[in-house]
């Protein structure tokens, strides 16, 4: 099945996708008794959680509709990223602890689930346009994946925000408009300047352009260019460094505007 181009395929139109599938398997492969998919938005730049839970939820969706196979018993999802594999398995065994959602009986899939749980899964993908997010501007680089996750996302998700960021070897056409559309209705912007990436610095200043609250960080001080040599910048050694540096400068931009 296809979707639409990458930067008009947000968190919704998962959803969507996902419901449509099954749906779409009811009406040609009903005897389907396994699915196997791959987890979209989180390879290009969507928040890794916000992506996998909007389709699931599509799924859930199709299911408690009856608009999937009847014999459908299991539905796999499959990724190449190891960390990112075990980082969404860790997400769904808060969502389904037991491993099973069951639906014999006529009750609902999520009737057992936490009541937190089912509100999160009732409104993701509806409501995630309007959540605040945060827009990492950085290198796509094995290097530096430890530091965007555990440092960054870390800090960000525990704030509540969503966390993005634009892979551009995922896209074709014109990705330029999808990274300013993602900076311009950003809360916050937050670059690691380290090893002085041109588009990094690109992106910093189009967020400067917008008016948008600017983090910088960097590991290096002697890396920073001579742009931004007299703004504050958090400096780091350590992803743990960094998660506790950048939690408390959000804890504190947080408390300055109220929220």
């Amino acid at each position: 099945m296809g979707v639409e181009p990458l930067w008009d395929f947000e968190y919704q139109q998962i959803r969507a996708f996902a419901r449509k599938v099954l749906s779409s398997l009811a009406g040609q492969l009903p005897e389907t008794q396994k699915l196997i998919v791959t987890v979209h938005g989180t390879g290009y730049g969507l928040d890794e959680d916000e992506a996998f839970e909007s389709q699931l939820a599509g799924f859930l969706d199709a299911v408690e509709s009856s608009d999937s196979p009847d014999q459908l018993d299991v539905i796999i999802f499959v990724e190449r990223n190891k960390g990112r594999a075990r980082r969404l398995q860790e997400t769904l065994n808060q969502i389904v602890p037991s491993g099973t959602l069951d639906q014999r009986g006529g009750s609902r899939l999520l009737d057992a689930a936490k009541p937190e749980t089912r509100e999160r899964l009732r409104a993701v993908g509806y409501a995630s346009a309007s959540k605040a997010h945060v827009f990492v501007a950085m290198p796509f680089s094995d290097n530096l994946e430890d530091v965007y996750h555990y440092g960054i996302r870390n800090a960000a998700k525990s704030a509540g925000l969503l966390c993005e960021r634009a892979d551009l070897s995922s896209f074709t056409g014109d990705v330029i408009t999808w990274v300013r559309e993602r900076i311009r209705t950003a809360s916050l912007v937050i670059a690691d300047l380290s090893g002085a990436n041109p588009n990094v610095y690109l992106e910093v200043g189009f967020a400067w352009g917008c008016g948008i609250p600017t983090i910088l960080l960097a590991q290096d001080s002697s890396e920073l260019r001579f742009d931004v040599q007299g703004q504050r910048c958090l400096m780091y050694k350590q992803i743990r460094d960094l998660e506790e540096k950048l939690s408390m400068e959000l804890k504190g931009l947080n408390s300055k505007h109220g929220d």
